[in-house]
């Protein structure tokens, strides 16, 4: 696969979260706003966004790597599939 560019990596991530998370119609999501802190995304929306990023990014999400510092807004998401696309192309 190749390197996908930040920019393209975040419309992936930014219309998944907005299609599936977001539930006020014309609402805007910061890309540094906490999912969990703007109750975004709960428990279970954790497991269909590991989901997503599996299918979509083609890699597989570690479970120690289910953290806020990876997945807790779409901008820590961006630099989480980032660096696991960089790795496994290394």
């Amino acid at each position: 696969m190749n390197i996908l560019v930040r920019s393209e990596i975040r419309e992936k991530i930014g219309t998944f979260v907005a299609s599936y998370f977001v539930k006020e119609v014309g609402s805007v999501l910061d890309d540094d706003a906490s999912f969990m802190e703007e109750g975004i995304i709960d428990s279970l929306g954790v497991l269909e966004l590991v989901a997503f990023l599996e299918e979509t990014f083609d890699f597989r999400v570690e479970d120690e790597e289910i953290i806020p510092t990876n997945l807790d807004s779409v901008n820590k998401l961006v630099a989480y599939v980032r660096s696991k696309l960089t790795n496994s192309n290394s």
